[in-house]
């Protein structure tokens, strides 16, 4: 099969990635194999190809945002047949037994194992992973409709989970990127007011096309205190000002995987239990609620389909956020 593979991590300019021939994997017992239709481009691909992220192994197939066909099985899968339509999302394995595994927390688990970073990943022609981890995939959504859906799409619903807010509550999204647009429509769809706070007119516009019940810009007040926000940008200059937009017991929950320093001066804009927690990875369990209300409500996608071939070109374009929405690769 041919393969995208990197070697040494380097500035994605000097494309670090090539495209090679390499076997065709089969699945163990226990495993999928994929024919891949598409794979998405996540910004967390460039982190681990420029060395933001430490390589796990060497030589790695990036890439977690994958779709596609089932062509092959192992004798003990029993959640897929061949021909089935099946994602694989950032969480590639946990181990299934430590306390976090058992109280629901996979995702927290220090066993687990990830697609396109510490296992091989979409950038190919084919992938193997263990059957449990795969996800089934409606028929309504294309594949390259629902290739973004596996990482920004799932992780964007994790972080509105642990908002913990319930129908006609308020939940403010600061920042308004693909992720923001896909919370957005599933908050809507739960019963949520959405307050969209955000620089960009044009961002605001497409907010309110999709539903936002109230948008403005970072000088702007909004018309009530929040009961949640999430915040999507890694600016930790925004974790004050959205604690201040809080109401009592309000929780703000920090979206990226990293974020620059974080300063608190007045201690009112914490006090009367209002909280902070960060987003880390997704669960299996994420992944199915987010995909069946996504295919329940036909989610709004903006995506741009680049070919197999033109990866290596496309990943700078993606960096520099020169990308209409998300960047999804196509494969078969």
């Amino acid at each position: 099969m041919r393969a995208w593979i990197l070697d040494k991590q380097e500035k994605i300019e000097d494309m670090p990635l090539r495209l090679e021939e390499i076997p065709t994997p089969d699945p163990s017992d226990h495993e999928i194999r994929i024919k891949i239709n598409a794979c998405g481009i996540c910004r967390t691909d460039i982190h681990i190809a420029e060395g933001d992220l430490p390589l796990k192994k060497t030589p790695l197939i990036l890439g977690h945002e994958i779709v596609g066909i089932v062509d092959k099985i192992g004798k003990n899968v029993k959640a897929f047949k061949t021909g089935d339509r099946a994602g694989v999302a950032w969480l590639n394995h946990a181990c299934g037994s430590c306390k976090f595994c058992l109280s629901n927390k996979e995702n927290l688990c220090p066993q687990s194992t990830f697609t396109g970073w510490s296992a091989d990943g979409g950038y190919a022609e084919y992938t193997v992973l263990d059957g449990n981890f795969a996800f089934h995939l409606a028929e309504n959504l294309s594949f390259e409709e629902i290739a973004p859906l596996l990482c920004p799409g799932i992780a964007g619903y994790r972080s509105l989970k642990l908002t913990e807010t319930k129908k006609g509550e308020i939940v403010g999204l600061y920042g308004f990127g693909p992720t923001a647009s896909y919370v957005l429509q599933v908050a809507k769809h739960l019963g949520l007011e959405v307050f969209v706070i955000t620089r960009s007119q044009k961002n605001r516009d497409a907010a309110r096309e999709l539903g936002a019940d109230w948008t403005g810009t970072y000088e702007d007040k909004p018309p009530a205190l929040l009961d949640a926000g999430i915040i999507f940008p890694p600016a930790g200059n925004l974790v004050e000002f959205a604690l201040s937009q809080l109401d009592s017991n309000g929780r703000l929950i920090l979206a990226p995987v990293y974020m620059t320093p974080i300063e608190i001066k007045d201690y009112n804009h914490i006090w009367l239990e209002r909280s902070i927690k960060s987003l880390a990875h997704i669960s299996r369990e994420d992944g199915r609620e987010f995909l069946k209300i996504a295919a329940e409500i036909k989610i709004k996608t903006e995506i741009e389909t680049f070919p197999f071939e033109k990866l290596a070109d496309i990943l700078p374009l993606v960096k520099h956020g020169k990308i209409k929405g998300n960047a999804v690769i196509k494969i078969a």
